[in-house]
């Protein structure tokens, strides 16, 4: 990708999904390969992959496949046999965590850096840049200032290796810095850096401060909103970041073939606004629906820290969708309910997924069966799935939202996008006929030869048009016609079953001359001789599960390694997770907050906090100065007692230095 590009990039669970964002204008699709990618049900085959990557580089749009967990000792050789397999199959990247991958026999395919790498700081960035990253995905909780502090700190854009800056810009919130969560380890066993996490943070629970008081009960406090920086992206642009990542790799094709559709208008007005930036992959998209973030699955929507810490990051009373609002209940039947709708002309389908608070703000869900409209100003009479019992504190005047419209859905199953690539057709009349000739906005060509004798045309005033309209037809093919012109020696007639074969043989050869071009991304040199990791001494913060890896390190001036968390080495309370998102700030609790408190910025401690829910106990420890929350507590036992996966010892004390 080259500096001036802007990359629009789309997440794909299957490679029919994928094909879709790259119809709905992905430049690049990430997804799962067979294995070793971070979500553990979001796998793909080899074949499915290589389908999807010939569709994608039709338009010049990248697939980039997700090998980005931590690796046991075992599972290195077949992760590089896997590499190999992927880029025969032509994908264009790897998107890798484990660093261990480094040191053993890739193909010669990029290779991108995960946000589970936990890129927070320039120092960090620069390191792997230098290591041979490509590409890199930074922590979603920085700030504009701290993007555009990396992409200072890797040198001008255009000097050789220069990595892209890439950056989440909309879907679900990790409240974790990526990596840096042991919780699901730590409680049942599954790693989330091995891509099977447990999802304690969308859990409730009860807060207790250190004197044992409830401050918070059966609250979402570890539950962020969902992510959305269609308002940052001019800032986020200007701020160095090149390619712009859309979370949900566990999504469906409706939240896909939208959210894709939502940010490719977005760059789309950007890229009209400013000459100087240019789109990564080539045509342009018609859309036969509006595009609308909040139709998908959503809770509620943040921009999190892109313009500074806020106090509404959080989705603390349900991680479900709680949706928008139509109405409120205006009467309850044996089997009915009565709505009025906040906007007449609001139409309520069959089918449709309503939902309500309940008195203790618990999200209830109501499946429509039947929806009959009772009068033309907005009454309506539902019939849900569910027996009325069952609906708590659902009564006059509670206002209901709806959070799956059957219409949306029903309109994104049908054909919803068309992708089109511009050409310029030209027809020149020859000594052996016509010949003519397609380019396309790339500048690649094909041509086609009619030969023969011409005939002249019986209706000389209607013949140019006849002829620009015919060939102007390129009906299913990628292209779109931007100018047709006749270079004839007077008006011609050519039946349309000719020019059609001399059309389609033109477009097959301007096919053929595109994927001639195609060609891969380039794999990145790292730095010789190694530079030095930016610290000497590696926690189990830092991911090493294997040898490959701690020999990475150790070539690169580490001193100290310790494994990885999931090799059970770390036996007492430790931080299972490190976030940014402080529950006492959002819980109005900080002591910064206090009016009148000046100077506290690193001096202040806040006292630590108690998470439970059931029998499970974490505390929360707060360190002010980075304004970071831990979320400290230790391994179970029953997991402890388990064979790790992969029992390894790095030295955990510095090596004597020879005398």
């Amino acid at each position: 990708m080259l500096p001036h590009q802007l990359e629009l990039l789309a997440p794909a669970r299957d490679a029919d999904i994928g094909i879709e964002a790259v119809n709905h204008g992905a430049d690049a699709v990430y997804i799962g390969g067979p294995s070793f990618g971070a979500r553990t049900s979001a796998d793909n085959s080899v074949a499915d992959i290589a389908r999807l990557a010939r569709h994608a580089h039709r338009y010049n749009s990248r697939i980039f496949v997700t090998m980005n967990t931590i690796l046991r000792d075992d599972e290195l050789e077949p992760a590089r046999k896997l590499a190999w397999q992927l880029y025969d199959a032509g994908v264009d990247a790897l998107i890798i965590q484990d660093m261990g991958l480094l040191e053993i026999d890739l193909p010669p395919i990029q290779l991108h850096a995960s946000t589970q790498t936990d890129i927070r700081t320039p120092e960090k960035a620069r390191f792997l840049q230098d290591a041979g990253l490509s590409q890199i995905v930074l922590a979603r909780e920085l700030t504009l200032q701290q993007i555009a502090a990396i992409d200072a700190a890797l040198g001008p854009k255009d000097a050789p290796g220069r990595a892209i800056l890439e950056f989440f810009v909309h879907g679900a919130l990790c409240v974790a810095y990526s990596g840096q969560c042991y919780i699901s380890h730590a409680h049942t066993g599954r790693s989330a850096n091995r891509g099977d996490c447990s999802q304690a943070c969308r859990l409730p629970y009860e807060v207790k401060d250190s004197q044992g008081r409830i401050v918070a009960h059966d609250k979402h406090v570890l539950s962020m909103k969902d992510n959305n920086q269609s308002d940052n992206l001019r800032e986020i642009i200007d701020a160095g970041v090149r390619s712009f990542k859309i979370e949900g790799r566990y999504k469906d094709m409706a939240y896909v073939k939208n959210i894709t559709a939502h940010y490719r208008v977005l760059l789309d007005e950007i890229l009209e606004e400013r000459p100087e930036l240019a789109r990564a992959s080539s045509g342009e998209c018609t859309f036969h629906f509006q595009p609308d973030p909040n139709q998908n699955f959503n809770r509620e929507f943040t921009d999190y820290f892109v313009q500074g810490r806020k106090e509404d990051i959080g989705a603390f009373d349900t991680p479900k969708n709680p949706g928008r609002p139509i109405g409120f209940v205006t009467a309850t039947g044996p089997n009915f309910v009565e709505l009025q709708t906040d906007e007449q002309d609001t139409v309520i389908h069959n089918g449709d997924g309503l939902c309500y608070l309940d008195l203790q703000k618990e999200l209830v869900g109501l499946q429509i069966n039947r929806a009959e409209a009772v009068n033309k100003k907005g009454l309506w009479r539902v019939f849900p799935k569910d027996p009325m019992e069952g609906f708590k504190d659902l009564r006059k005047g509670v206002q209901i939202n709806r959070n799956r419209d059957m219409d949306w859905v029903r309109g994104l199953e049908k054909k919803s996008a068309e992708r089109r690539i511009g050409a310029w057709l030209a027809l020149d009349e020859t000594a052996d006929g016509l010949t003519l000739t397609i380019t396309d906005e790339d500048g690649h060509s094909g041509t086609a030869t009619l030969p023969g004798p011409l005939q002249d045309a019986k209706d000389p005033s209607q013949a140019e048009d006849k002829l620009r309209e015919n060939l102007s037809r390129l009906g299913d093919t990628l292209f779109q016609p931007l100018d047709v012109a006749l270079n004839l020696n007077g008006p011609r007639f050519v039946p349309a079953s000719q020019l059609n074969a001399l059309r389609r043989d033109a477009v097959e050869q301007l096919e053929a001359g595109r994927a001639a071009a195609w060609h891969r991304l380039p794999r990145a040199k790292p730095v010789e001789p190694p530079v030095n990791y930016p610290e000497d001494t590696l926690t189990y913060l830092a991911n090493v599960f294997n040898h490959k890896a701690r020999d990475f390190y150790a070539k690169h001036g580490v001193k100290v390694i310790a494994a990885a968390y999931e090799s059970h080495e770390e036996e007492g309370e430790v931080s299972l997770m490190i976030t940014k998102h402080c529950v006492r700030f959002s819980l109005s609790l900080c002591p910064k907050q206090a009016k009148g408190v000046t100077g506290v910025q690193g001096t202040v401690r806040a006292e630590p906090m108690q998470l439970i829910n059931g029998k499970e106990k974490l505390t929360l420890r707060f360190d002010c100065k980075p304004c970071e929350m831990h979320v400290v507590g230790k391994i179970k036992r029953s997991v402890m007692n388990a064979a790790p996966a992969s029992p390894v010892t790095f030295y955990r004390t510095r090596p004597a230095t020879p005398a």
